[in-house]
């Protein structure tokens, strides 16, 4: 029996949002979002960190070759958030409000399904360097 192992691909992505609520008025919006509701929108350059567990394979000592898992982030996550505005361009954020909580999770409905070995245990999104959230799927 192998070990055990989590490998983690750390990617990159730029992109826009607006946190508000549609049934709150504009200064509801702005008590609790403050200059996150503003209506021009603002920007962040978000870190994902992505985290595959799984048996090292004898033959190659990979849990998952890193290059598919950059591949696959890059494919499902990266092509539909970078350089977009989550709210306008995304539609699983045309209801839902992109905060940093709902993307990680959105980030997982994409990946989970797609990981060839190992299972996905962990997605990481960096807002900023002080704002992190985890996902691990519960």
């Amino acid at each position: 029996m192998s070990p055990t192992v989590v490998v983690t691909r750390r990617e990159h992505f730029n992109a826009a949002h607006r946190l508000y609520n549609p049934a709150w008025s504009d200064a509801e919006n702005a008590r609790v979002f403050g200059p996150c509701a503003n209506p021009n929108y603002h920007g962040h350059n978000y870190d994902i960190d992505v985290s595959v567990s799984g048996g090292v394979d004898p033959a190659t000592g990979y849990v998952v070759d890193i290059k598919t898992l950059k591949d696959l982030i890059e494919a499902h996550v990266l092509r539909r958030m970078d350089h977009k505005n989550l709210n306008l361009d995304v539609p699983e954020f045309a209801a839902t409000n992109p905060t940093a909580e709902n993307i990680v999770v959105q980030c997982w409905r994409w990946l989970a399904p797609v990981i060839p070995v190992g299972r996905l245990v962990r997605i990481v999104l960096w807002e900023t360097d002080r704002n992190v959230v985890e996902y691990t799927g519960g």
